[in-house]
């Protein structure tokens, strides 16, 4: 099995290798932008982006970290920039139309279960459409891809001290947003 640094130097010497690197990681670079994006179609445009401008990049990258983390970052980044122009309008992930077929007590107790947690699904996207690029990005990272406080540090060139603190005010604003079920 190849390692990194060989498929890195094969890039580096023809970048038309470079579909190697987009096939082993496009899909946990989409399933990043679908956490950051909240939506299909934006989670493509976020891909394709990130692809792209690692493609663009790929000679700076120099193997200090993980190529998966680079890519990472480089997704993260995209999608901060697409806010920043507010070019990403963030939709919730999937809206279940609940029909009211049939009857009997167990179905109708089954959909109002269903519809409650639809509901808090919808409060929560709203919550996280509600952080900071960088807040949502870190909470994501965290909550969504389960990586450590360090790995993202690393993959956001920040503080590990930085993380916690975005993660912190993440946290509260979203436990203030969704304050009305801690009744």
């Amino acid at each position: 099995m190849e390692s990194e640094k060989q498929l890195i130097a094969r890039v580096h010497a023809d970048k038309r290798v470079f579909r190697e690197i987009v096939d082993k990681h496009k899909q946990q670079v989409y399933y990043l932008a679908l956490d950051l994006a909240g939506n299909h179609a934006d989670a493509q445009d976020l891909s394709q982006e990130a692809f792209l401008k690692a493609w663009k990049a790929i000679e700076k990258f120099r193997g200090e970290s993980k190529l998966s983390s680079w890519l990472y970052r480089i997704t993260v980044n995209c999608f901060i920039d697409m806010k920043r122009k507010k070019q990403l309008v963030t939709s919730p992930i999937e809206e279940e139309h609940i029909q009211h077929a049939g009857s009997g007590v167990q179905e109708l107790a089954q959909q109002e279960r269903r519809l409650e947690g639809n509901m808090l699904q919808q409060h929560i996207e709203k919550a996280i459409e509600l952080l900071s690029p960088r807040e949502r990005s870190v909470f994501v990272l965290r909550h969504y891809q389960e990586f450590t406080l360090k790995e993202i540090a690393g993959i956001l060139s920040i503080a590990e001290g930085t993380v916690k603190s975005l993660l912190f005010r993440a946290l509260q604003r979203m436990q203030k947003e969704l304050e009305f079920y801690q009744t």
